[in-house]
């Protein structure tokens, strides 16, 4: 499922965000079995073998009568894995204004990977931070859990704007750190962006390497709108900026700063890469132009390799 297909207004309205998160995962899903990743598992299983010591009482015998093997039947408390997701809901990721912005992709990007979180048994858990933490569930496999963090979603994507709401990555990561099981995936969604940052990126992977001292595992998709952002692409005419945290303002031309400013950008995204190199922290561009399959196969990468 490409973005433009994606109606996010009248979906929300009608409660379908988990509707549309099975819609991007089964799309996912039949594109990798097209593709050079068809050996990742992606048939997920009720069923796991019979160990000795196992209960009798948990075996499939009907499996057991078709398969001449002993199976037994997994349950919604059993998990392999820990999942803390966590969402910037900082006022810059509500850029672009019209279509599909970065707060957006990263709730229906998220509920894609509980659906597959849960279709594999793992646990997850979803923290929203801005300024605060503003939303924070520990992790579980249950239906209940999926329903009770989607609907929470929801109500953010609901609210539709967090003008004003500013960005504490670093006070906000140690927080989630303490709070969080040791040996997680931590995932996170954001642009990065940190206001009144001393010392430049420092301090956020000061922060994430508290999360990986703990022996979490992170991954960091670093969302952007491409072609603005990055690229500064836009018409040669004058603009009027304005900064949707702080309400700093500034007119100019952006075609006589482009330069200036896609050299700015390239040597921010150059120290993030290699400060998660430094790290061993994984690191995706996540492009709202790309769509959610480079962030899919990206987590189902990472999650394949943590078995």
């Amino acid at each position: 499922m490409e973005n433009k297909e994606v109606d996010l207004e009248d979906l929300v309205n009608f409660g379908n965000l988990g509707f549309l998160a099975q819609q991007i995962v089964e799309g996912f899903i039949t594109g990798l079995h097209k593709s050079p990743f068809h050996g990742f598992s992606v048939e997920f299983a009720e069923h796991r073998l019979y160990n000795e010591g196992d209960s009798i009482k948990n075996i499939d015998w009907k499996l057991f009568a078709r398969t001449d093997k002993l199976f037994v039947k997994r349950f919604e408390e059993e998990t392999n894995l820990r999942c803390q997701i966590l969402i910037d809901h900082s006022a810059s990721m509500f850029y672009p204004d019209g279509g599909l912005n970065k707060f957006q992709f990263s709730c229906l990007a998220t509920a894609a990977i509980i659906n597959l979180l849960k279709k594999q048994r793992d646990a997850f858990g979803v923290s929203l931070f801005s300024e605060e933490i503003e939303f924070h569930s520990q992790a579980k496999s249950t239906t209940v859990h999926q329903k009770y963090i989607l609907n929470e979603l929801t109500n953010y994507l609901v609210a539709k704007s967090a003008k004003g709401k500013r960005t504490d990555i670093i006070k906000n990561l140690h927080l989630i750190a303490e709070q969080i099981h040791k040996r997680s995936l931590v995932v996170l969604f954001s642009d990065l962006f940190q206001n009144n940052l001393d010392h430049g990126l420092e301090e956020i992977f000061l922060a994430i390497q508290h999360l990986k001292y703990l022996k979490n595992e992170v991954i960091i998709f670093n969302i952007h709108d491409k072609k603005h952002e990055v690229e500064f692409d836009f018409e040669n005419r004058p603009y009027h900026f304005i900064d949707i945290e702080t309400n700093e303002q500034i007119k100019l031309n952006p075609n006589q700063y482009k330069e200036m400013y896609t050299a700015k950008m390239e040597e921010f995204k150059k120290e993030i890469a290699l400060k998660c190199a430094q790290f061993k922290i994984d690191l995706i561009d996540a492009n709202l132009e790309d769509g959610f399959y480079p962030v899919l196969n990206a987590w189902l990468i990472k999650r394949n390799g943590m078995n």
